[in-house]
């Protein structure tokens, strides 16, 4: 036995040790993390749970079979974080790559069908070449397999990626299929590479230009989250964690409220200034309200003219959506209702009650956003809200006009409590726009049409240019003090905990995509 053990001890030291020190030193040159180090760093002290540690390549095609490779490129098992449980697939670039060959997917489908039936987030950390060429339609089989149980695994428990270095071809589907994508600056992910496009199209670019980080955060839309370094993207990946469940049946964990519910804060009734032509940073209200001021932004880079993200009220876990009049005047066009529709839905997967601050004129005008499809995608935020069936509260700060009105969660498409500021303007449009349509001819014949049309503007304004209209018809449950925003929010996120509904029996939706 003492033989068998000192076998057993020389093999796992083997593998721990990997491909050696100097594939470890070619790690830190780039500023990168080994796959090893990156583990310990994301869980707690001594609870990894390695997994399939001895499963290894049994390709012999191109040689594999004479090269001396101790596991799989891949590192896979269970953990804590921050003491919850999480299953995690650590790519390791030091083993061929990190490519995604037959065994390197099984340990990875391993992970994803354990998280699965424990009812656990699993967490991908992705630095790999792609497809393993060398173990051919093998690898394409195991890459499939992977976004497959992605796909089954959606809406059942949080899934995150963490895109750490590349991520090629086919592979780079899985990430996309997953809750949430964090790379770091030197990260890249694509379709096709550098060398390929240059060869079909003449096009040269570079890796970074064609799939860094920036391009995913804030042109793509495919990556939520950018962070300088593996350690900053770890720390990032707890915090996230903090604000989700375990899986769908439970919710987000409490934490301690440090933060009066009753605070009032009086600098709100300024922040929004009254006069609608003035822009305004909404995340000063957001920050004003929440507990701590604490939030954390999701797909910060991506369309700004929305904002999206989690933050905490009374030590619960709320999402909060909201436009952003500092870009585009927080109207709403295709890569905003993308962003909104699909934050909605996630939020709605894991029980989590969504705050809506509106502030809108309405959906973007243009010739390139009809023809990009902006009736389709603006449909998606209206579906979105609409199917969700977490607590679902509203607070109009100023702007509220047509078809965006309805979308930004009114009380039509389900929204459970409607709270509204004295400088909210519910209505089909602005003031001007509506009376150079329903008084143009009037306003024309006039003696003096300059007094005429400023006339029928403040006309307009005070019919229909308040809350007080939509409150007199219940689409607005009350109008409130600005300071008195937090304790508001508060109390009726409270009162909503008990909120139930039954959706209409069905095999599943067809959201317009």
């Amino acid at each position: 036995m003492d033989e068998l053990i000192r076998q057993l001890a020389e093999q796992k030291k083997k593998i721990t040790e990997g491909m050696g020190e100097k594939a470890a030193e070619s790690r830190h040159k780039k500023g990168q993390l080994t796959a090893r180090e990156r583990i310990e760093r994301l869980l707690d002290p001594g609870s990894f749970q390695e997994l399939d540690r001895f499963v290894k390549t049994r390709s012999t095609y191109f040689g594999l079979d004479k090269k001396d490779i101790p596991a799989e490129g891949v590192i896979t098992g269970l953990g804590l974080v921050n003491g919850r449980r999480v299953a995690l697939s650590a790519q390791d670039f030091s083993v061929l790559g990190g490519s995604i060959g037959e065994m390197h997917g099984l340990k990875m489908m391993n992970m994803q069908d354990l998280a699965l039936k424990m009812g656990i987030p699993f967490l991908c950390l992705n630095d790999s070449g792609g497809a393993r060429i060398q173990e051919g339609i093998d690898s394409l089989m195991s890459i499939a397999e992977v976004m497959k149980r992605n796909s089954l695994a959606s809406g059942v428990i949080p899934q995150i990626s963490m895109v750490l270095g590349p991520v090629a071809a086919g592979a780079a589907y899985s990430p996309s299929l997953m809750d949430f994508v964090i790379m770091t600056e030197i990260a890249t992910m694509y379709i096709t590479g550098p060398d390929v496009l240059e060869a079909v199209t003449g096009q040269k670019t570079t890796h970074e230009q064609l799939g860094g980080g920036m391009v995913h955060n804030q042109l793509s839309g495919v990556a939520h989250f950018l962070t300088k370094d593996d350690s900053a993207a770890i720390s990032l990946v707890k915090k996230l964690l903090s604000f989700l469940p375990d899986n769908y049946l439970h919710e987000s964990p409490l934490s301690p409220n440090q933060d009066s519910i009753s605070r009032v804060d009086e600098s709100l009734r300024v922040i929004v200034p009254a006069n609608p032509s003035k822009s305004y940073d909404v995340k000063e209200v957001i920050h004003r309200f929440v507990d701590l001021s604490d939030f954390l932004e999701v797909h910060a880079l991506f369309a700004p003219n929305a904002v999206v993200g989690f933050a905490r009220l009374g030590g619960r876990a709320v999402g909060i959506v909201a436009n952003q009049t500092q870009y585009r005047a927080g109207a709403m066009d295709i890569n905003a209702s993308d962003k909104i529709a699909r934050f909605v839905r996630f939020c709605d997967c894991f029980n989590i009650p969504l705050i809506t601050l509106v502030d809108t004129p309405g959906f973007f005008p243009g010739i390139e956003q009809e023809h990009g499809g902006i009736i389709r995608h603006g449909a998606k935020v209206l579906f979105a809200y609409s199917e969700a069936t977490v607590p679902k509260i509203t607070l109009i700060l100023r702007k509220a006009y047509g078809g965006a009105y309805i979308a930004m969660c009114s009380k039509h498409l389900g929204g459970d409590l409607s709270f509204a500021y004295p400088t909210a303007e519910v209505a089909v449009m602005g003031a001007e726009g509506a009376v150079n349509i329903c008084f143009r001819k009037e306003i024309a014949e006039a003696a003096d049409p300059a007094q005429a049309r400023k006339e029928k503007i403040e006309q307009y304004r005070s019919q229909f240019s308040n809350p007080f209209r939509a409150a007199e018809r219940s689409y607005v449950d009350d109008i409130i003090d600005p300071k008195d925003t937090r304790p508001v929010l508060a109390s009726a996120l409270e009162f909503l905990r008990s909120k139930s509904v039954e959706a209409p029996d069905k095999k599943h939706s067809n959201m317009p995509l």
